[in-house]
């Protein structure tokens, strides 16, 4: 009876995926994607507001203790103070309060099966890729000049990370990134492995922000 039911449930799912034009695979692929966008722009969008909300509460009240402020290495304060906080004028964080409500509400559509326009698929893996890129530019920032991590922007990194990469991964395989015919193969078989290359970019942070700040991780062991 439950092998019945089980069996039943699957061919459901895959008709279902049959009748919006998707493969088991392109459907577990846009389903986590969307799950990674979703959760990853919730979290960098609770980042973003308390930071913002810190820096307001520094500039209202200049004895205002902020909440990240554990020690001389682990300071969101000591960052906010930094040019490189508000690298367009204004500060950082304001960034992510813009942009991670399109991460969310792209992340919705996703799970909703909603095909988005190829221009939007490949406009919003633009602005992931910048995403990207600035927080890559903050890491090299806080590690190598400004010497002091912030622990909340930490989290920011976090998110960045996957919600550009695994963007870039659903849209190589849907299509929304061309692939020529003579790579499609060959890019099918890398996509069928792209979580070591997420881990390769986590490890390759962890290191650069390991070996940064060893002198002070070595006093913790």
């Amino acid at each position: 009876m439950i092998t019945t039911t089980a069996t039943a449930k699957h061919t459901l799912e895959a008709h279902m995926d049959e009748a919006f034009g998707e493969t088991r695979t392109e459907t577990r692929g846009r389903t986590t994607t969307g799950l990674v966008l979703l959760i990853g722009g919730l979290i960098g969008l609770a980042a973003a507001f308390d930071l913002t909300y810190e820096r307001i509460a520094s500039l209202i009240d200049p004895g205002h203790v902020i909440s990240c402020d554990f020690n001389p290495v682990l300071s969101c304060g000591t960052v906010m103070n930094t040019e490189q906080a508000s690298v367009f004028g204004f500060p950082n964080p304001i960034i992510g309060l813009a942009a991670f409500p399109l991460v969310v509400f792209t992340g919705v559509l996703l799970l909703s099966r909603v095909s988005l326009p190829r221009w939007i698929a490949l406009a919003f893996n633009l602005g992931t890729f910048a995403g990207f890129v600035f927080v890559c530019w903050l890491i090299f920032q806080s590690v190598y000049n400004i010497g002091v991590l912030c622990p909340w922007c930490m989290v920011v990194w976090a998110v960045v990370l996957p919600i550009s990469w695994f963007t870039t991964v659903h849209n190589l395989r849907s299509g929304a990134i061309p692939v020529g015919a003579d790579w499609r193969d060959a890019v099918d078989d890398l996509l069928r492995y792209h979580w070591i290359g997420l881990t390769l970019l986590y490890a390759a942070v962890i290191m650069v922000v390991g070996t940064g700040f060893w002198d002070y991780w070595s006093t913790l062991l």
